[in-house]
This record gives C-alpha cells, sequence and structure tokens, in this order.
C-alpha cells in the first residue's frame, strides 16, 4: 500500500498519474497547501521542504520498515524501481529517461513555476517577469516539440515516468500563455497522454479537492511569504 500525501497540482498529478498507470493500492491524504498542511509536524517528519507529494510504501521490496520518499522526481524513480515499470532496464534506455525526468524537474517545473506565479498570483504585476518567464516556457515548449519529432513518447516508443513528469505541467498551457497549435509534435503527445484511461482517472482523484474554496489572502502568505526565519522547525 502507498500512502499518497497529495494536492491536485502539477506534482501531485505525477503520482496519481503513475500509481494508475500501475494499479497499484493507494490511498491519499489531502495536504491542502493554501491552508499550511505542509507545516504539520507529522508531515515534515517525512518530508523536510514542507512540499508535497511524499510517499509512504507501506510495503518496500526488501520486506522491511516503511520507508518515506518526498519530492516527485524521487517518488516516480522509487516506484518505477519498485515495481520495474515505465522505465528502460537497458542502461542507454533508463539514461534517456532519467535525463528528460530531470529536465522537468530542474527546467520546465521550476520556469513554468515561475510563470504561473507572475503571470497570475503575483500582487504586483511585473512586466519584465512576466515576459521573461512566459518567454523561457515558451523556449522550453519548443525543445520538448523538437525532442518529440518522429517519437511517441519523450524517451521513445514507450509511455515513462518522464511522460508522467512532463504532462502535468502542459496541462495550464493557456494559464502559461503557450499555444499548442505552435506546437504540432507536443499537441499530438499532449492528447495522447490526456486519453489514456489511467491518465482520467489520475485527474479525477483531484477533482474533489479542487473544488474546495479559492485560495484566500491568509493562504497567499502561506504559499508565497515562507523564509528560513519563519518556515516552522522539524521537531
Amino acid at each position: 500500500m502507498i500512502e499518497l500525501y497529495y494536492w491536485p497540482t502539477p506534482n501531485g498529478h505525477k503520482i496519481t498519474l503513475f500509481l494508475e498507470e500501475a494499479g497499484l493500492d493507494y490511498t491519499i491524504h489531502p495536504v491542502d497547501i493554501s491552508a499550511g498542511d505542509q507545516f504539520k509536524p507529522d508531515f515534515l517528519a517525512f518530508s523536510p521542504n514542507n512540499r508535497m507529494p511524499a510517499i509512504i510504501d507501506t510495503a518496500p521490496a526488501d520486506g522491511g520498515e516503511p520507508i518515506t520518499v518526498f519530492e516527485s522526481g524521487a517518488i516516480l524513480l522509487y516506484l518505477a524501481e519498485k515495481t520495474g515499470r515505465f522505465i528502460p532496464a537497458d542502461v542507454r534506455g533508463r539514461k534517456t529517461v532519467t535525463e528528460w525526468l530531470f529536465w522537468q524537474m530542474g527546467g520546465l517545473g521550476p520556469m513554468a513555476g515561475q510563470n504561473h506565479h507572475f503571470v497570475q498570483y503575483a500582487p504586483e504585476k511585473i512586466p519584465y517577469a512576466m515576459t521573461r518567464y512566459v518567454n523561457e516556457t515558451n523556449r522550453l515548449y519548443g525543445v520538448l516539440n523538437r525532442r518529440l519529432a518522429g517519437r511517441a513518447f519523450v524517451a521513445g516508443d514507450d509511455y515513462s515516468i518522464a511522460d508522467m513528469a512532463i504532462y502535468p505541467w502542459i496541462v495550464p498551457w493557456q494559464r502559461q500563455r503557450q499555444n499548442l497549435d505552435d506546437f504540432p509534435d507536443l499537441k499530438r503527445w499532449f492528447e495522447a497522454v490526456a486519453a489514456r484511461p489511467a491518465t482520467v482517472r489520475a485527474y479525477a482523484k483531484g477533482e474533489p479537492l479542487r473544488s474546495r474554496p479559492t485560495v484566500t489572502e491568509e493562504g497567499r502568505k502561506i504559499l508565497f511569504g515562507q523564509t528560513s526565519a519563519n518556515a516552522p522547525a522539524i521537531k
């Protein structure tokens, strides 16, 4: 059983995508990030960066005590290795999947995240910042579009954890001020992933949580006002 600590954000969706594809038993524990659930001591005990998602694997492969994993990319790698699925066994194929997983973790996610912040959430509209991150998101879409030319999926013929990591960050393309029609190979891939039954099920898991009230001003302070001084200490 996988205990998933989750909220329906791009990083949260990555993990439900894997769990639904693999057919693993799991239980969702909502972590309402605008209410500050990520600072609760029991969550910080195994997710020290006060970010979700995180998991507890109550039945690890070694048969030992439960294993906790935080950071979405690490969780995807852990689950792929646990199940032997969605990552190639050969060294070259595995290398390619991990390259594109890290591309998302180090590039697309952070840049699109800053795009979301300055375009959607920042109390002050800063044209330079908005243009900077919208343009960088656009550049990364171009990288992905070129990669997908002549390929069914990011790493080749087979769906992998690289696709699962990337797809949720493309879902809000309109909010990122992008146009999928400008990226035909990306759009083809995007529509193929969206149509997968496991993708439909994964996103349905988040709908009850998405229907909660929108972020309040206090929630904005929790989400965007964290420093080393005001973050709760881990006990």
